[in-house]
């Protein structure tokens, strides 16, 4: 508990910031779906056939992974806060559609018959007597519908939307329970807060929920006032340099940061844990950002439609990446840093000494015993799981993973084969063995910026400020490094800048 009210105090100004980009996406996927399901619902309540058409369609829209819509949405609408919320109202559809329809259908019809005895038209019917008769099963699915919204906004992190989601997403990457408890409970909370909110309005009268409403308008509004302002008044340009989940792409965007802002007239803003490669690639290509940190290998194996032969050469594999993305996207890939963070199979030192392993061939005397934890990725690369089977003929039994989960499943006993990363701070922090690549599967695998070919003509002085890190990171210094912010608990920004204080790319 202690622990928790810590790191609580010390990132409270980021709780703030999340909180409020939570309910900005929450509260406006709310509004819209309302806007949308209410109308509808009430348009479609008298022919049975097309509501029920149009339930089972908003139906059939919820059984659609969340991760799914947002990695379709992105290369047509990009990143931010926009898919976020369009992936919110179709979740957000379903239940107030639902009940409003449902209410509708079980208003008397001899009331209905009453009023247009009297002469009432149908918008009379509804805004004198159907309307408020329905109002209470109408605001139980718009209260259901919020609490999926905001329980489903976490998400929105990993397209840079932000929200509380953000913490939780750090957490599972550094293994800290305190950012996860930070993020889930304050959402929970923010879920349960609107529940027994919106309860309160189902006895209400239509004039107090409407004007309930239109204050929830407001107060969103309010909320985006002073991004307005300063956006009208910064006369700056602006580069957004992203990164992957992880510790290590957030120094790197730290470094380029620091080093742009030092020698540019240009502002960087940083959108860390990002999320995965195609969320950053497609964000990339879309324009939604103009940098980040990628890896030679992962250009080479993951994002050219025509990969080129498998070379183990770094200067080879660099080339066809730097080739193959410029021609393929107009993406321009800059030189290297001189660590290589490429994959490994690693195992606890315990299973390694029970078993004899130092490399992977190694592992062919014991796979009837081996169960692995790899990340999708991993599993699905040529140069990762089915590398391992045509190269090492290696068929063992692999548990699909989130990439921070396989460290935590392999203390605890669940798997005892997992990739990793050669740089990983966790291989220190939990003394693994890394098994030796004998046959040289993993190609090299360079860190080095990523970006739109229009930048870099926009901005050419931009290559020779970003091209002093060419070189420069040993294996073990960023490893170091990958270290002090997972297991130190320091910022990336304050490890970034001491290493390039140290070299002397910097001064204080």
């Amino acid at each position: 508990m202690t622990k928790l009210l810590t790191t609580f105090q010390d990132r409270f100004a980021d709780w703030v910031t999340a909180l409020i980009q939570h309910l900005q996406i929450s509260l406006m996927a709310l509004l819209v779906a309302i806007l949308i399901a209410v109308p509808l619902a009430i348009l479609l309540s008298k022919s049975k056939r097309l509501a029920e058409a149009s339930l089972q369609v908003t139906g059939v829209f919820q059984t659609i992974p969340s991760l799914a819509l947002l990695g379709l949405f992105i290369p047509f609408m990009g990143i931010g806060t926009l898919p976020a919320v369009v992936a919110l109202v179709i979740y957000a559809l379903f239940p107030i559609m639902q009940n409003t329809i449902t209410a509708l259908d079980s208003i008397d019809p001899s009331l209905v018959e009453a009023g247009t005895a009297f002469g009432m038209t149908k918008w009379e019917r509804l805004k004198t007597f159907e309307i408020p008769i329905s109002l209470p099963i109408i605001m139980s699915g718009i209260r259901t519908s919020a609490v999926m919204v905001i329980g489903t906004a976490t998400l929105a992190s990993l397209i840079g939307a932000g929200g509380l989601g953000a913490f939780i997403m750090l957490g599972i990457d550094r293994n800290n329970s305190s950012l996860i408890l930070i993020g889930a409970l304050s959402s929970a909370l923010l879920a349960v807060l609107f529940n027994a909110l919106i309860k309160l309005l189902e006895k209400a009268q239509l004039r107090t929920i409407v004007a309930s409403f239109a204050i929830m308008v407001l107060g969103l509004f309010a909320t985006y006032a002073p991004a307005f302002v300063k956006s009208s008044e910064s006369k700056t340009e602006t580069i957004v340099i992203a990164g992957k989940l992880g510790a290590e792409p957030e120094i790197l965007i730290n470094m380029y940061k620091e080093l742009i802002e030092g020698e540019m007239d240009v502002k960087v803003k940083l959108e860390p844990s990002f999320g995965k490669t195609s969320f950053l690639y497609e964000a990339l290509k879309a324009g939604d950002i103009a940098i980040y940190p990628e890896f030679t290998g992962t250009v080479t194996g993951s994002l050219l439609t025509n990969p080129p032969q498998l070379s183990n050469d770094p200067i080879e594999v660099f080339e066809a990446a730097r080739d193959g993305i410029l021609e393929q996207d107009n993406l321009v890939l800059l030189k290297p840093m001189a660590y290589q963070n490429t994959y490994a199979l690693a195992v606890t030192r315990e299973f390694a000494e029970e078993n004899q392993l130092t490399k992977i061939s190694d592992l062919l005397a014991i796979q009837d015993k081996l169960v692995a934890g790899f990340s999708l990725e991993f599993n699905d690369r040529a140069d990762g799981y089915p590398g391992l089977q045509e190269l090492y003929g290696l068929k063992i039994t692999v548990n699909t993973m989130e990439p921070a989960l396989r460290y935590q499943a392999i203390q605890t006993g669940d798997v005892n084969l997992i990739d990793a990363y050669s740089t990983d701070s966790q291989i220190k922090q939990y003394d693994l063995v890394v098994l030796e690549d004998d046959r040289q599967l993993f190609p090299p695998y360079q860190g080095a910026p990523l970006m739109r070919a229009e930048l870099l003509e926009k901005y050419p002085e931009l290559e020779g400020v970003l091209n002093k890190l060419v070189g420069q990171i040993t294996e073990s210094q960023m490893s170091d490094m990958n270290y002090q912010v997972d297991v130190a608990g320091k910022s990336a920004q304050e490890v970034a800048h001491n290493y390039l204080l140290e070299v002397g790319l910097v001064e204080e």
